[in-house]
């Protein structure tokens, strides 16, 4: 049986965006990294990132959802929640930290296209956290 190769892989979800410059600072002042503007713009997040493209069709964007898993919920809520964000980019207020039914406490961001990220606190000793 081959063996899979393993090094410094990390998996990127492209995003779609209507406005890109718009959404470019929407997720600097989350706090993302950007680490590339160009065509595209590639943002760090932890040790995972994504890629925001300059397409947008409706549908996907307010079916598309990503999960970010966090050490500490309510510092980055504290954070989140003093951005005005809706003031700022006109996206729905963030939903504040709750227990979910599936068991995680989470947080939910609408970023400026519809696209929901689940923020998400880190259980400890949880494998898949």
């Amino acid at each position: 049986m081959n063996k899979v190769p393993e090094g410094t892989e990390r998996v990127r979800a492209f995003l779609p965006c209507r406005d890109f410059d718009l959404s470019k600072r929407f997720y600097e002042a989350l706090g993302f990294q950007k680490v590339l503007d160009s065509e595209v713009a590639i943002f760090n997040a932890g040790s995972g990132g994504f890629i925001l493209q300059r397409y947008f069709q409706k549908e996907w964007a307010e079916n598309t959802m990503l999960q970010f898993m966090v050490d500490d919920l309510d510092a980055w809520w504290e954070h989140i929640s003093g951005l005005d964000l809706p003031g700022q980019f006109g996206v729905q207020p963030p939903k504040a930290p709750a227990m979910q039914p599936w068991g995680l406490r989470v947080a939910f961001v609408f970023d400026p296209s519809g696209v929901l990220w689940h923020v998400c606190q880190r259980r400890s000793g949880a494998a898949q956290d």
